[in-house]
């Protein structure tokens, strides 16, 4: 999604929006988090991507990224917390099989019943020797 919107603003390198966009989503994720910038600022997690984007304007550097980023964030954010939960929604990004095929771990078998173990813990309690004797 950010690769396509790269394309209309004439951005090559698109690691910058994608680091964005995981802070957005992680701070719309955690919005009871309170955060403090270089000691000045302090602020709930929601404004991150704001704060970080107004720093990089201080620094005089252009805010195009931030607001890609910020924006496919946003978008995502949308798809997979906010609209599946809403009546009538759903989830409309999915993982491909493939992918879950190859990541995922396989699911515990039902019927696996491990043998006990002799000595629980795998410590010989009780067979020290006897104090005093």
């Amino acid at each position: 999604l950010s690769q396509l919107f790269g394309l209309f603003v004439n951005l090559v390198f698109l690691g910058q929006a994608f680091t964005i966009m995981l802070v957005y989503v992680w701070s719309r994720r955690n919005p009871y988090v309170r955060m403090n910038f270089f000691g000045l600022l302090i602020f709930q997690a929601p404004f991150l991507p704001w704060v970080l984007m107004g720093f990089s304007l201080l620094l005089g550097n252009s805010i195009i990224v931030d607001l890609l980023g910020i924006a496919v964030g946003h978008i995502y954010f949308f798809l997979e917390d906010v609209f599946p939960n809403q009546p009538g929604g759903g989830r409309l990004l999915r993982t491909p099989s493939v992918l879950k095929a190859i990541f995922d771990t396989p699911e515990d078998d039902p019927n696996y019943n491990p043998l006990p173990e002799e000595r629980p813990g795998g410590f010989a309690w009780g067979e020290g020797q006897r104090l005093g004797g």
